[in-house]
């Protein structure tokens, strides 16, 4: 038997990881493969990360290949470590913690790195880039504490970084050098169209400035202009460009130029060493787009794989875009000049802009399209194929017979598109992937085109493409479009999944999914947390928990940090401790050496730092309740101190605080709930931004309901007024198991009322015998409920096989 090669690839990126997952399907077997990535996380979509900073994605959600890709494959991954060196002679790589690694052949996936300005200041803290998860973190943190952010660059990555940064309550400006925006995408019209819908989302632009320096002592202040003017920042976004990152390529003796410079394969003037991606220098062109980037993979893989095919062109590139909700489209030479003549139709009524661009020979060369992008790929095709248009330039423009220049038949303007045409720029699939994933794969449908070739997967912007591909080639195997459901593993929604759970009473995820027909059988890391909490809530005497079907942090109970360890969170009923619990907390804080105590803003103290190993042992030292800080649970009842202390309070809020937190404590519920008790109307407890909130009046007491203090901050809604403590548990035990029964995972209360109605919660909690009735259950489920890490302790062989509960991003970390 051959012996495997050893392959390494410096860079987890997005364009390397393309080229190693079209490897494996070639050559499956041909290598042993190393991945070296300097970021501590798998192979993610770099470009929805601005999805994430506006809110509309999970973190999780932008991961491609999860850690069990990598282990499924045979690749050893390397994660949170850089590679230093390339030693060609030894042939073997170096990594700054001084580890090596033996290479038959190198591919070199190092992207690139933002360009930051080189002006007085640039170095203080709150200026960053933004470029990667850690910059994602950094602006989230910000958000918290502090009101007024600049952007400087008014491309792509600024607007969408501004518009984030708007999401999540900061003051915005986006500051850019030019007279208009993203004029490398878009001519002026269409520019001066994209600045008013983005003014009305609240962010104020600064053009023509060129920015002079940054003041502030240790934190940014202000930005200064050559012209004399500036503007008040506490944070600052630099997206004023990337750059090819060729230090270890150009410290290895690798030829370089802008980039890596390699031929058309791939390779770079040292044999055996290849480049690919934005760090790569074809032709004299380092390309910044994603789909020749997976271009170049493809003729890489094939190269290693030992097939011959032709080696790379270029590209010719496009640009579809979503620039804060609002669809852009650009391609080839849209600048008219002498040589060249354009035509254009603008309809601000309708919000949308069209413009070709002709050369003197009567071949489409260029396009940009606002608004509305659904011609985008037949015009793409057409200036790739150097089409001659002459006498159909109108029609063209007006898109009203680009069906008649195909014959008068719809479906050949899908026919005639090329093979090698990528319709999904976000993830690189072409159509020839799509065709091929519906004649051979048997996918007849958007979402299972989707589960197999990711294509529509991330933005979405490609899916009218990918259903005009399918009505096309599957014809009548074609299936009819199915609703979503609450993940990609079924078309059901929530209530569905509730209602047949109840009918046939389904007693086990795994029977849930095998009768309700999930198309993946063991579901995902949606379906499975919902299906947990779902049965768990119906039936809580007979339905055995299943802990590995929950989330990361409510299997170690624990708050995992980005640095692989965990934070830790006692219960501290109402804010109110004794000296002894202190001197515990002490202690163990001493012992396992955690390296910061903080004071949450629950009111409690959170351990940071801990060791994974560390925390039964801890648990076990602390002895005392979690304060379920981690999980879609009760977190905590804040509190003022009334009556008690305070000469304004009116009833003994600490108390009423502490009742409630030791009766929901260790609730679950479909996502975090967070509760205070305010000794009076000034609410020092801000009662009325939880989701439920309890303010003390003169004779009685408030009951707010649906507040969120979080990124999109609500205000709760008053359900009624009571007039005892009794009536408070009454009517907070009924409001909770209400939200409890019909929520949907993952689903806040603020959400959850806003979509229901506060009419339909009050209505359903009107009569004191339904009330009472939903006070039973929830009392009944709490009943049922013990403190997790009591199960941990007691249960040796719980406690033996714990490290194999552990989190697979976290054993690789």
């Amino acid at each position: 038997m051959k012996k495997r090669e050893k392959l390494v690839m410096i860079g987890n990126g997005m364009a390397g990881v393309r080229t190693v997952e079209h490897l494996l399907k070639l050559a499956p077997h041909a290598y042993d493969i190393t991945i070296i990535g300097d970021e501590p996380h798998p192979n993610y979509n770099r470009i929805m990360l601005s999805s994430v900073l506006a809110g509309s994605t999970d973190m999780k959600e932008i991961v491609i290949n999860d850690w069990d890709w990598y282990k499924e494959n045979g690749i050893k991954l390397v994660v949170g470590e850089k590679a230093v060196r390339i030693d060609t002679k030894q042939r073997q790589i170096t990594t700054q913690l001084g580890k090596h690694f033996d290479y038959d052949r190198v591919i070199i996936a190092t992207g690139s790195q933002p360009f930051m300005l080189p002006i007085a200041g640039s170095n203080k803290e709150g200026v960053i880039a933004f470029r990667n998860i850690k910059d994602c973190e950094t602006m989230l943190e910000a958000s918290k504490q502090y009101k007024k952010a600049v952007v400087i660059g008014g491309g792509l990555l600024g607007l969408e970084a501004a518009r984030g940064l708007i999401h999540l309550g900061m003051e915005t400006s986006v500051v850019h050098i030019h007279d208009y925006l993203m004029e490398r995408q878009l001519d002026e019209p269409a520019s001066r169209m994209l600045q008013r819908v983005l003014e009305a989302q609240g962010m104020t632009f600064l053009l023509n400035k060129q920015s002079a320096f940054i003041s502030g002592r240790k934190r940014v202040k202000a930005l200064h202009f050559t012209d004399g003017s500036e503007v008040q920042a506490d944070l600052i976004v630099m997206a004023v460009g990337i750059r090819p990152n060729v230090e270890l390529a150009k410290a290895s003796g690798i030829d370089v130029n802008r980039g890596i410079i390699v031929n058309d394969e791939m390779e770079t003037n040292l044999p055996g060493i290849y480049a690919v991606g934005e760090c790569a220098e074809h032709r004299g062109i380092a390309y910044g787009l994603v789909a020749p980037l997976y271009e170049q993979g493809m003729v890489l893989a094939k190269r290693l794989a030992g097939i011959d095919a032709p080696g790379y062109q270029g590209s010719v590139t496009s640009t579809k875009l979503k620039v804060s909700g609002v669809d852009v489209f650009s391609a080839g030479s849209f600048i008219e000049d002498a040589s060249r003549k354009s035509l254009r139709i603008q309809d601000d009524l309708a919000g949308t802009y069209k413009k070709i661009t002709i050369d003197s020979n009567g071949k489409l060369i260029g396009a940009v399209l606002f608004g509305d992008t659904s011609d985008g790929a037949e015009l793409f095709s057409l200036i790739k194929r150097g089409e001659v248009v002459e006498g159909r330039e109108k029609e063209l423009l007006l898109g009203i017979s680009l069906d008649q220049l195909n014959g008068g038949n719809p479906a050949a303007r899908y026919e005639a598109m090329p093979d090698d045409e990528i319709v999904c720029g976000c993830n690189g699939v072409t159509k020839a992937t799509i065709v091929d994933a519906i004649h051979s794969k048997g996918c007849n449908s958007v979402s299972s085109i989707k589960a197999c070739t990711k294509a529509s997967g991330s933005c979405g912007g490609c899916k009218p493409i990918v259903e005009g591909l399918l009505s096309v080639y599957a014809g009548d195997a074609a299936a009819e479009p199915v609703k979503e459901g609450i993940c990609g593993c079924t078309t059901l929604s929530r209530d569905e999944i509730v209602a047949e759970i109840q009918r046939m009473k389904l007693l086990t995820i795994k029977e849930t999914m095998n009768v309700l027909g999930w198309t993946e059988p063991e579901g995902c890391s949606k379906c499975r947390p919902a299906l947990n909490y779902y049965i768990g809530m119906l039936y809580p005497e007979e339905y055995a928990d299943e802990k590995e079907s929950r989330i990361t942090n409510e299997r170690y109970h624990a708050n995992i940090q980005k640095d692989g360890t965990f934070s830790v969170v006692p219960r501290v009923y109402g804010g109110v401790t004794t000296p002894s619990d202190l001197k515990k907390i002490a202690e163990v804080a001493e012992k396992f050496n955690v390296p910061m105590v903080k004071f949450t803003g629950g009111q409690r103290l959170d351990l940071l730092g801990v060791k994974k190993e560390d925390l039964p042992k801890m648990w076990e030292e602390l002895d005392m309740p979690s304060g379920h800080a981690y999980g879609k649970t009760l977190r905590t009842v804040k509190t003022c101190v009334g009556s008690t202390f305070c000469r304004f309070g009116t009833q003994d809020s600490i108390s009423m605080g502490i009742r409630m937190e030791k009766a929901f404590e260790r609730l679950n519920a479909p996502s975090k709930v967070k509760l205070a008790v305010s000794g009076c109307p000034r609410n020092c407890a801000e009662a009325t931004i939880k989701d439920l909130g309890i303010v003390a009046i003169d004779g009685g007491w408030e009951i707010h309901v649906g507040g969120n203090g979080g990124v999109k901050v609500r205000a709760t809604d008053l359900l009624c007024v009571v007039k005892t403590e009794d009536e408070v548990m009454e009517w907070s035990s009924a409001f909770l198991q209400l939200y409890r029964e019909q929520a949907i995972w993952n689903e806040r209360t603020a959400q959850w009322i806003e979509r229901v109605g506060l009419d339909y919660v009050k209505q359903a909690l009107q009569k004191q015998e339904d009330r009472l009735a939903l006070m039973s259950r929830i009392n009944k489920t709490l009943s049922l409920t013990t403190d997790p890490w009591k199960e941990i302790i007691q249960d040796k062989e719980l406690r033996k096989n714990f490290e194999q509960l552990a989190d697979i991003q976290t054993a690789a970390q």
